[in-house]
């Protein structure tokens, strides 16, 4: 057998998640999505089993059928191949924290990197996990992001939210803000802004308008708010990258910036922690947002939404955001 299917649609690895969470429900719907059935040949890592209980529980007709490799996958409309790892067990509570399923999102990743690295697979889709039930099973991750790294060898990668109105790169994200400030230094910014600016281009953005946002409100207001951080952090990373010819403006007070960005002024906003970027992309459209890491040697993007422990297994949850990410999976599989 050869290590790929025959088919030229990209393939494309979507985990499963969380199993006690919304992952398998948002996985099922996302994978009968007609778009996305036309575009890619998708490949579950996951529990069949409970992929079946989450398309009763929506009422959705699928031919959820288990393969031992990508190989085996095939194309065809209702079906939604899966790579069964059998690691849930049948009466798995939906909604309630499990050491069981925070080990079992942590294979489906491993085993979905070891697919993308050996090439067998164009793109990683990752439907949410949590990262309590993740430290629950043993892996000491705080998320995706860092646990992809880890999996394929990557130094360092940048988080960037994308919503319909309003993309966003952080230049730190999972640490405390005290943290955030103190790891921000220029060499990181300008890698980062170097990040976004090629995954754009890849995108098919060309000469894509960047801004950076600033640490303080105001942007210090010249030295009133602060400790200088500013002219010290980012500056010096701006010179470099606009004599490289990179349109990246700034530091902006980060209220201008998100206001510019969400009215279409500029292709990216640079945030320079976790919340200074995720709040306005969800308030911009987290039904349809994703997450992408960029820098990995393989594409990734997964749901900009949590496991939502409070409405799983009740057939309620909106697969937007899946949908999204599996839409975005290929298109960047494509450019590449």
């Amino acid at each position: 057998m050869s290590d790929t299917p025959t088919t030229t649609l990209p393939v494309i690895a979507v985990t499963m998640g969380d199993g006690a969470g919304v992952g398998p429900e948002v996985t099922v719907a996302a994978l009968l999505d007609d778009e996305v059935t036309t575009r890619c040949l998708p490949v579950v890592i996951g529990d069949a089993a409970r992929l079946r209980q989450a398309a009763k529980i929506l009422g959705l007709d699928a031919d959820i059928v288990a393969i031992d490799s990508v190989d085996d996958a095939v194309a065809e409309p209702g079906r939604v191949n899966v790579i069964d790892l059998g690691l849930l067990p049948e009466d798995l509570p939906w909604g309630q924290l499990s050491a069981v399923a925070g080990d079992a999102a942590y294979q489906y990743i491993k085993v979905a990197a070891e697919l993308a690295v050996e090439g067998k697979v164009q793109a990683i889709c990752t439907a949410p996990l949590n990262k309590e039930a993740l430290h629950m099973g043993g892996h000491n991750f705080p998320g995706h992001t860092e646990l992809l790294a880890h999996l394929t060898g990557t130094p360092e990668v940048s988080m960037m939210l994308s919503s319909p109105k309003l993309r966003v790169i952080h230049v730190t994200t999972h640490i405390g803000l005290i943290d955030a400030i103190k790891k921000i230094e220029p060499g990181l910014v300008e890698r980062v802004v170097r990040r976004g600016y090629e995954a754009l281009n890849r995108a098919g953005i060309e000469n894509p308008r960047i801004g950076v946002c600033a640490i303080n409100p105001h942007a210090g207001e010249g030295g009133l708010f602060g400790y200088g951080e500013e002219e010290e952090k980012i500056i010096p990373a701006l010179e470099k990258l606009r004599a490289d010819g990179i349109n990246a403006e700034g530091p902006l007070p980060a209220d201008t910036a998100f206001y510019l960005g969400g009215r279409g002024d500029y292709d990216l906003i640079v945030a320079m922690y976790h919340d200074q970027g995720h709040g306005p992309v969800k308030v911009l459209g987290i039904e349809a947002g994703v997450n992408i890491t960029v820098g990995l040697p393989v594409i990734r993007t997964s749901v900009d939404h949590g496991t939502a422990f409070d409405i799983a297994g009740k057939g309620i949850v909106n697969p937007e955001s899946m949908v999204e990410a599996m839409r975005q999976a290929v298109n960047l599989a494509a450019v590449r």
